[in-house]
């Protein structure tokens, strides 16, 4: 847990004060926050009068972060730069740390990607600590707080009637200091931030107690290399090869780049589920059974990933769960490959 000693880091006030400042930082900013609509939350696009529809510390957006970052279908040459600065509030800290892997992967010195790191460079990421937990939320078996402390540029806490922002980059920083400009903002007091800790811990210990059984990302990594064929028959048997599981995901991140007329590029979305991800121009396919695409998948994230990555390649969010038309609960086969 933060130390509370490190109060600097930790300003709060008032929920009308804070949804004042969102109301003119509209205007030098595309704001997108969580919406509760009529069977979901999702990101909206925030204009003054969504600002106080505004979800905070509930899991989890439908969405998953990485669409920010990363869209479903973008075209590279043609689109050009992200022109306005934006910020995102209220992004777990299982879609935050999902960030982690992409920017391993999009920021690499020697291959930037220039159109990731220009959406990452002008976004503000505001995370949201989780005051309650759903049902596939497993995070903390993998090492993951429901609260962020790294990688996000603030984490806000809502309790009661008072908003508290913990800096924890340099953007975060100077956010603050823009809202010092615009609205009564003090360092919180050390009994609300104790407040703050106390609800956290009792996610995290909830989190674990609801997942028994279920072996953290290592052990899983060990699990899925000696896991049977049967295994992945068993559970491939009701997959439609959808790709809903991936591209759900908050690390998946399999492209297709199609090279259009006027030497346009058009980079968008893939997955390993679909049939024929791995076809070549002979007809060979080294996937084209189901139960092998299926497999690919989580050697992917729990084998592969960690031997190349420091990242998690899953963060214990329960999208692939939630998603699944099969009805498949990766988790389920993992307690059965560990017992």
């Amino acid at each position: 847990m933060n130390d509370v000693t490190d109060m600097k880091n930790y300003y709060s006030l008032l929920i009308s004060d804070w949804e004042k400042a969102i109301a003119q930082l509209l205007e030098d900013y595309s704001i997108y926050a969580p919406i509760e609509n009529s069977d979901s939350i999702d990101y909206e696009f925030i204009d003054t009068e969504h600002i106080p529809e505004i979800i905070y510390n509930i899991p989890k957006p439908t969405t998953p972060l990485k669409t920010f970052f990363l869209p479903v279908k973008e075209n590279l040459t043609s689109q050009g730069k992200l022109n306005s600065k934006r910020i995102i509030i209220g992004t777990p800290n299982c879609d935050i740390q999902g960030l982690g892997i992409l920017d391993e992967i999009y920021l690499d010195k020697d291959y930037i990607d220039h159109a990731y790191k220009t959406k990452r460079d002008k976004t503000i990421l505001i995370s949201s600590s989780c005051f309650e937990t759903q049902e596939h939320c497993h995070c903390m078996i993998y090492g993951i707080n429901p609260y962020a402390k790294t990688i996000a540029d603030i984490s806000l806490s809502r309790v009661d009637q008072k908003v508290h922002l913990e800096v924890l980059s340099d953007k975060g920083e100077y956010f603050i200091q823009q809202l010092k400009d615009k609205t009564a903002i003090s360092n919180s007091p050390e009994s609300e931030i104790k407040d703050i800790e106390l609800k956290q811990s009792k996610i995290e210990n909830q989190i674990i107690a609801d997942n028994p059984g279920l072996p953290d990302y290592k052990k899983t990594g060990k699990i899925v290399e000696k896991a049977s064929d049967e295994i992945w028959k068993k559970y491939s048997s009701t997959c439609v090869s959808c790709g809903a599981c991936a591209t759900i995901c908050p690390t998946c991140t399999c492209f297709l780049l199609v090279d259009k007329p006027n030497f346009e590029k058009v980079r968008q979305l893939d997955a390993c589920q679909y049939p024929g991800f791995e076809r070549v121009a002979g007809g060979e396919d080294a996937l084209g059974a189901l139960p092998r695409r299926f497999q690919n998948r989580y050697f992917c994230k729990y084998v592969w990933k960690p031997q190349k990555f420091k990242s998690l390649a899953c963060t214990g969010c329960g999208r692939c769960i939630e998603a699944c038309i099969g009805k498949i609960n990766k988790n389920e086969l993992f307690r059965e490959v560990a017992n």
